[in-house]
């Protein structure tokens, strides 16, 4: 899915450079063609600089444009990196809920596994609120559930920024 809108993303992203290419072109073009015939025989040199000037803002402008995609395929591949982990995080809290939930025996090597490797995730949010314990130790962990909505609204945020740093707007 998220290949998809940077597939998408790019190919929006052509089309726009394609249409200001072509804006430029069309603007350059007829500016040559104004300045060429206002001209008379002493001002060609300054037509032919013109048309230089103008051509060098064009291909500025392209080279930029290139630039551009460039930083929203980075961000496109450092957001995809990002949700990676993050869903690493979201999987290790869940498991974690799950086990604490169906009172899995803590002894069990599984069990200790996952609560080490989750314990730096989980371990800022340990203490917020009372977990209830219900009758023969299943207990529902409140603070996971609080852990893992701060993920979620922490990895929105981070694709945020990457999203605006990828797709800056810009206009000629």
């Amino acid at each position: 899915m998220t290949e998809d809108k940077v597939g998408n993303d790019d190919a929006r992203q052509a089309t726009a450079r394609e249409e200001v290419k072509s804006r430029v072109e069309k603007q350059v073009n007829s500016e040559i063609t104004r300045q060429t015939s206002d001209a008379q025989v002493s001002d060609h040199g300054r037509v032919a600089e013109v048309a230089h000037g103008l051509r060098e803002k064009a291909l500025d402008e392209t080279v930029r444009g290139e630039r551009t995609v460039g930083q929203a395929r980075t961000a496109a591949r450092a957001s995809q990196f990002l949700d990676y982990a993050f869903y690493v995080i979201y999987a290790l809290l869940g498991i974690r809920l799950v086990l604490a939930l169906i009172a899995a025996r803590s002894s069990n090597g599984f069990v200790q596994f996952i609560g080490t490797v989750s314990e730096p995730f989980y371990a800022p949010f340990r203490g917020i609120v009372a977990s209830p314990t219900a009758e023969g130790g299943y207990t529902l962990v409140v603070p996971i559930m609080i852990a893992g909505l701060v993920y979620v609204v922490l990895h929105a945020g981070i694709n945020g920024l990457l999203r605006m740093v990828g797709t800056r707007k810009t206009e000629i």
